[in-house]
């Protein structure tokens, strides 16, 4: 991790799963980040042995307000959910006074895994063996639909919140973190609606862009031409971790590997104050990057501690 730091230079950092936040802390401040918040703590199972991990965000600029996201209980009643809905991890927003932009919001989520919810005991040797499949199976369907809504659903109450903080402060908004999912599933295709029936295109730009989220993938390429994109040779692109498909065009890393599939998991979306086609735009996305070395090509000696999921990194570049 300090390596990376070291290398990559990011400005602000959202972590996930930190299971010793002082420890994470005091690694962060001796590569200059001065502020570290966390607004959770892992549970302490035995002396040393910790689970229930927690997010965290580590910035060189000053976090001048550090809150957790409380999701809206009668919404999430009128979605069908329980009026003590929570969310499995706390997601974290901290308000940071970033040069040129001023205060920004910045949350850190990290949203409910695929791992079905519900389990039985495979060793119960009062069922056949037919019947142990047969229950783990019905497991894994409702248990696997259970997830899947419970992470719909804690992007959905976020997706509100930031809407509501948005329309009181005005704040520029980023959101990054493990969505366990990707964007382009309908499951989370929401955080990114752009587009609303019976609004004009007028109204939409005037009004709906402001409240809107892009994944920063998307702004990077607006960023580039397509003569840019070809011109990337074999040895380019490993530098900058990204792929070239059939067609010789770059597409991006994934952030996760199951099995000998690849998904990208790992966003970073941003509010129109950083797309560049947007008219009062401040800034543009000048890169895009994601670590991934250490999945695809690990060494032991140097990897056997990384995290299992690659890095994403956006550069960010003001606009004259």
């Amino acid at each position: 991790m300090t390596e990376y730091l070291r290398e990559y230079q990011p400005d602000i950092i959202g972590f996930q799963e930190v299971f010793s936040p002082e420890s994470l802390k005091a690694l962060v401040a001796t590569q200059g980040y001065d502020y570290f918040e966390v607004v959770d703590q892992p549970e302490v199972i035995d002396d040393f042995i910790y689970t229930q991990p927690v997010v965290a965000i580590a910035s060189r600029f000053p976090i001048v307000d550090i809150n957790s996201v409380k999701p809206n209980t009668e919404l999430a009643q009128t979605l069908g959910l329980t009026d003590d809905f929570s969310f499995s991890r706390k997601v974290l927003r901290a308000t940071i006074d970033v040069p040129h932009a001023g205060y920004c919001d910045c949350y850190v989520a990290h949203f409910k895994s695929k791992r079905p919810m519900i389990e039985i005991d495979e060793h119960d040797t009062n069922r056949s063996a037919e019947q142990t499949i047969i229950e783990s199976l019905k497991a894994d369907v409702a248990g696997g639909w259970g997830s899947t809504i419970r992470r719909g659903s804690e992007a959905t109450l976020l997706m509100i919140d930031m809407i509501e903080r948005r329309e009181i402060t005005g704040y520029p908004m980023v959101l990054m973190g493990d969505f366990n999912n990707t964007l382009a599933d309908g499951v989370l295709s929401h955080l990114l609606t752009s587009t609303l029936r019976f609004v004009s295109e007028i109204d939409s730009e005037a009004y709906l862009a402001k409240y809107c989220l892009n994944d920063v993938w998307d702004l990077f390429q607006l960023t580039q031409s397509d003569e840019a994109n070809e011109i990337y040779d074999a040895n380019e692109v490993d530098d900058r971790d990204l792929e070239i498909n059939q067609n010789n065009k770059v597409v991006r890393s994934p952030t996760h590997y199951f099995g000998g599939s690849g998904s990208v998991l790992d966003y970073i979306l941003l509010s129109c104050e950083f797309d560049a086609s947007y008219h009062d735009s401040l800034f543009e996305v000048s890169a895009y990057h994601t670590y991934n070395r250490h999945l695809i090509n690990s060494i032991f000696d140097r990897d056997g501690e990384s995290t299992d999921h690659g890095i994403v990194l956006a550069t960010l570049t003001l606009r004259s």
